[in-house]
This record gives C-alpha cells, structure tokens and sequence, in this order.
C-alpha cells in the first residue's frame, strides 16, 4: 500500500504514491482502487479500467540480477506482487485472488515518476527493452485479500490481444487499421482505449 510522498525531478516538486509497502491482514480492493492505497495522479493511474497493479516477483529477481541490486516488493508501484504470474497474461484473463475477482487490461507504461524512484533518467527505457511491463487490473468482484491467498488463473475465450502486445503497439510508430481495429475489440482499459482511437483517428 502506498502513501503519499513528496518526488523531486527536474520538473520540480510532486507527490506520487508509488512506493507500496506489505500490508499485514485483509485488505479490501474496491471498484476503482486498493483501499487506503494513496492516488495522486488519477489521470494516468487508478480508476475503474487500472483499480490494481500486479507485478510478477519472478520479473523482480530479473531486475536484481539485472540491476545488481535487490528490489523489494512494490518498488514499481505494484498493488499485488505474485508469484509466477504470466508476463503475457492476455487482456480479458482473469484471477481470481481472495473475495475479487481481476480482469487483465493494460500494460504498465513506464513513467517519470518510476525513473525518479530508480534514480536513473533512463530507466524509462531500460524498463520499455525489457518488456516486463507488470498488467493493470479491473475489478470485476469486489473483495478481500490477504497475502499469501491462492490464486486462480481464468484464462478468456477471447485471445485477440496480450498485454505484451499492447505494450509494444504503445512505441509502435506505424500501426496498420487492421491491428488497432482488432485490438480495439478487446476489453482494453479505457485509458489505453483512448489512445488507440486517437491512433485509428489519424489514419482512417
């Protein structure tokens, strides 16, 4: 669970509740947002279509070897950290963890914010390569969950579009019609579905 902090950047002064920290007991994962989970900028995070970040812990120890440091839990702003969540989970998958039940949406486009909790302007980019992006989540049931909860895996009958796929159409800088169309039809968060219509707009 994040609390709001106080970020310095080249850009100045901002808060940002992106530093998570393990929360013991139940906690309740509502509508639009983890209960107590501080969001202070609800134009890219939180909200109906990204109410949950997940990041695999698997992808973490990637990063330690990688950084050649240890990362904890929730370094990336991530609500949940699983074991052996898929990284290409397809959009409109499902978990269910607890009373709630997760929708898969979008991937995590990384942001200046998690370039300044890395202390490195480039992250950014490192993060984009490595294509570990974590999966944001709807909340189709609301509930409780508690660490250590068993969770299942529901996968959708409808594999048009993965989480990798959307991420890597986010850099693409020519999509064709026909891709933004399919994906399109995918239940993508709205955030995401914005920007690909912007996208089709251009080119229709």
């Amino acid at each position: 669970m994040g609390r709001a902090e106080t970020f310095e950047s080249g850009a100045g002064q901002y808060l940002s509740g992106i530093n998570k920290r393990p929360v013991a007991g139940a906690v309740n994962i509502g509508a639009s947002a983890v209960a107590g989970d501080a969001i202070c900028n609800s134009k890219h995070h939180g909200g109906p279509d990204q109410a949950v970040y997940a990041y695999c812990i698997h992808d973490y120890d990637w990063w330690s070897r990688e950084l050649g440091q240890a990362l904890r839990p929730g370094t990336f702003g991530d609500n949940l950290t699983i074991s052996d969540m898929p990284t290409d989970l397809y959009v409109g998958d499902r978990l269910v963890i607890g009373d709630a039940i997760l929708e898969a949406t979008a991937p995590r486009i990384p942001c200046n914010t998690l370039a300044t909790v890395m202390d490195d302007p480039g992250f950014g980019v490192r993060f984009r390569k490595a294509e570990r992006p974590g999966i944001y989540f709807r909340v189709l049931s609301e509930g409780q969950v508690t660490a250590g909860d068993r969770i299942e895996l529901l996968p959708t009958a409808d594999t048009i579009v993965s989480i990798l796929d959307l991420f890597r159409l986010s850099y693409a800088g020519s999509p064709d019609i026909e891709t933004l169309q399919r994906y399109l039809e995918a239940p993508i968060s709205a955030r995401m579905r914005a920007k690909l219509e912007a996208k089709l707009s251009k080119l229709s």
